[in-house]
C-alpha cells in the first residue's frame, strides 16, 4: 500500500495543539503522530516530511523532529531509510476495516479482526472457560439474591477484596482489604498505574524482553521506557544463542536463569538495575515469575536485591504477577512484596490466565492510600467493575488449590510437546524451556522475525515479532510461540512455521507495525 500524500499544511493541521501537554517536546510530537497512525488519519505508506522541513514549520529545533521520529521508528509504527525518507510503516497483515470503514488499530487486529484460517500464536490466552467458571457464577447469582446496592463499587466488591487479601495472607504476605484495588484485568491495573505515578517525559525502567501491553501502556502516558538487567551478569550478552533447539530438549539442564531471560541482545548495552535506578526513574516494571514472554523465574536472592534497590532509592517498582500461579514446579514464589520492609512494591495479577481472559478480574495490591487514590482515578472512568463477576472470582480464588494444579498440568504437557515439535522439525532454531506461564522465546539463526512472520502468515501461522517485546525495538531475531494449543493443533501450527522456514530466503525486513500481544 502506498499511503496517501499529506501535504505539510494538512499534516500541521491535523498535528493541532500537540505540544500544549506536559514533558518534553519530542514525547508530545510522537504521542501525537503515534495517534494519527494508530487511528488510521495517517494510512501505511504515507510519507512522511524531512526532519528539517516540518521542524521549521513547528518551530522546534530539528532533534525534537528527529528523536520523536528515531521513537515511532522503534515502535514499528514508521520506517526511515536513507533515500527514501520516513514513512508511516506498511501494515503486511490481511486488511481490516470496522464497520464504519475507519481502519482498526493496527495493535489490537488480531483481537479486533481475527483473520481467517490462520493459527493466532499471537495472543497466550486459554481460550476454552473451564466449567469451574459456570459453577463460580452460579454461586455467585445465588449470594447476590436479596442484595440492596447499587453496585458501584470503584475500588472493588468488598468480598473479592476480602478474597484477594486473604490469597496474599496465604502466601506469606500480611494484606488487608483496604490494600486491594479490584480492576478490570491486570492491563486496566497497569493504565491506571501509570496515569497516577507518570508524567510525560517520566523514565520507567523494565527488562528486555517484557510484556508488551506495558510497553504500549508506558509510552501512551509519554514516558521514556529504558530496558535493564534485573541481575547483574546477563547470559544473553553474546551474539550466539545459549542452546541449540534440539540441544535444548534433548538435555533440558538447569532452569533458564533469570538474567539470561531478562537481558537480551539489543541495539544498545542493558545496563544493571542498581545502575540505572540511582538516576531515580518514576518507575521499575518487572514480571519476575513465569515471565512473558520467557517463561522464566526470578530468584529469591534477585527479589530480596530488587526490594532492597526500590526501598534505597524510593523507587516503586510493579511486581506483574498474571502467570505467577503457573510454575511448572507446583510451587509459587513469593512475591517480590514480601521481601519489602518499605511500601515501594506494588503487586498486580489477574485471573486471567488461570482460569479465563473473558473473565475481566484483576487486582492491584499496594498501600492503602495509594489504593485510595487510586480508587478515586478509576471512579472518573468506569464508578467500578461489573459486580457479579468479582463475585464469581471471589468463589474462584477459594477454589484456587483445586483450580490451578489441573492448569499448570495441562500447560506442562503443551510446553513438552511444543518443545519436541520444534526439536524434530525446526532443530537450527534455539530456545529455552520455560520454568512456568504459557510461552517460549525462540530465536531463529538468520534474518529477523519481522520478516520471517509475514511468511508465516502466507503459511497460515501468525507469530509476534521479537520487538515488539523490545522497548528500543531490538530482538529482531526472536519470537514469541505459545503452547495453549491442544496437540494437533499445535503440530499443524509447528508444521507451517517449518514450511514457512523452508520458504523463507533469510532477508532482513523493515520493522512492521505488530499485532497486540497479551
Amino acid at each position: 500500500m502506498n499511503g496517501a500524500n499529506v501535504g505539510i499544511d494538512d499534516l500541521v493541521d491535523l498535528l493541532g495543539r500537540w505540544a500544549s501537554g506536559r514533558g518534553p517536546l519530542y514525547l508530545l510530537l510522537a504521542a501525537r503522530f503515534r495517534a494519527l497512525v494508530d487511528d488510521g488519519v495517517l494510512p501505511p505508506g504515507t510519507p512522511l516530511p524531512p526532519d528539517r522541513t516540518l521542524a521549521r514549520r513547528l518551530a522546534v529545533g530539528r532533534g525534537t523532529v528527529v528523536a520523536a521520529y528515531d521513537l515511532l521508528q522503534q515502535e514499528g509504527r514508521v520506517t526511515r531509510r536513507q533515500g527514501s525518507g520516513t514513512r508511516v510503516a506498511p501494515l503486511e497483515l490481511p486488511a481490516s476495516r470496522s464497520a464504519d470503514s475507519v481502519r482498526a488499530n493496527p495493535l489490537l487486529l488480531h483481537i479486533l479482526h481475527p483473520p481467517d484460517g490462520v493459527s493466532l500464536l499471537t495472543c497466550a490466552s486459554p481460550d476454552r472457560p473451564p466449567a469451574v467458571l459456570a459453577e463460580a457464577y452460579e454461586e455467585a447469582v445465588g449470594r447476590l439474591a436479596g442484595l440492596r446496592d447499587l453496585g458501584y463499587q470503584p475500588a472493588g466488591n468488598p468480598e473479592l477484596r476480602e478474597a484477594v487479601a486473604a490469597y496474599y495472607r496465604g502466601r506469606g504476605l500480611p494484606t488487608t482489604a483496604e490494600e486491594i484495588l479490584v480492576t478490570t484485568g491486570a492491563q486496566q491495573a497497569l493504565t491506571l498505574l501509570a496515569g497516577l505515578l507518570l508524567a510525560p517525559g517520566d523514565t520507567v525502567l523494565t527488562q528486555s524482553p517484557t510484556y508488551p501491553g506495558a510497553l504500549e501502556v508506558f509510552r501512551h502516558a509519554a514516558a521514556v521506557v529504558r530496558p535493564v538487567a534485573l541481575a547483574p551478569s546477563p547470559a544473553f550478552s553474546g551474539s550466539e544463542p545459549a542452546h541449540s533447539l534440539s540441544a535444548a530438549f534433548s538435555d533440558p539442564g538447569p532452569a533458564l536463569s533469570p538474567s539470561a531471560a531478562f537481558s537480551g541482545p539489543g541495539p544498545e548495552p542493558v545496563p544493571d538495575l542498581a545502575a540505572a535506578i540511582r538516576e531515580r526513574p518514576s518507575l521499575v516494571y518487572t514480571v519476575p515469575t513465569a515471565s512473558n514472554p520467557t517463561g522464566a523465574t526470578l530468584s529469591a536472592g534477585e527479589r530480596r536485591r530488587l526490594a532492597r534497590l526500590a526501598e534505597e532509592h524510593d523507587v516503586p517498582i510493579i511486581d506483574d504477577e498474571v502467570c505467577a500461579e503457573l510454575c511448572f514446579s507446583g510451587e509459587t514464589p513469593p512475591p517480590v512484596a514480601s521481601y519489602a520492609r518499605g511500601e515501594q512494591v506494588i503487586t498486580i495479577a489477574s485471573l486471567s490466565k488461570v482460569v479465563w481472559g473473558g473473565l475481566r478480574v484483576g487486582w492491584v495490591r499496594a498501600p492503602a492510600p495509594l489504593v485510595s487514590r487510586l480508587a478515586r482515578l478509576r471512579a472518573v472512568h468506569d464508578l467500578g467493575g461489573e459486580v457479579l463477576g468479582q463475585v464469581a472470582a471471589a468463589a474462584l480464588l477459594r477454589r484456587l488449590p483445586e483450580i490451578r494444579p489441573a492448569r499448570v498440568r495441562e500447560l506442562r504437557d503443551g510446553h513438552d510437546h511444543l518443545c519436541a515439535e520444534l526439536a524434530a522439525r525446526l532443530p537450527s532454531w534455539s530456545f529455552e524451556r520455560a520454568t512456568g506461564g504459557q510461552t517460549i522465546w525462540v530465536r531463529i539463526p538468520r534474518g529477523d522475525v519481522d520478516a520471517f512472520a509475514q511468511v508465516a502468515l502466507r503459511h497460515g501461522v501468525a507469530v509476534p515479532p521479537g520487538r515488539s517485546f523490545d522497548p528500543l525495538g531490538g530482538h529482531a531475531e526472536y519470537m514469541r510461540l505459545h503452547f495453549l494449543f491442544p496437540r494437533e493443533e499445535q503440530s499443524r501450527a509447528v508444521a507451517g512455521l517449518a514450511a514457512a522456514w523452508d520458504a523463507y530466503d533469510g532477508t532482513r525486513g523493515p520493522a512492521a507495525r505488530r499485532p497486540l500481544v497479551v
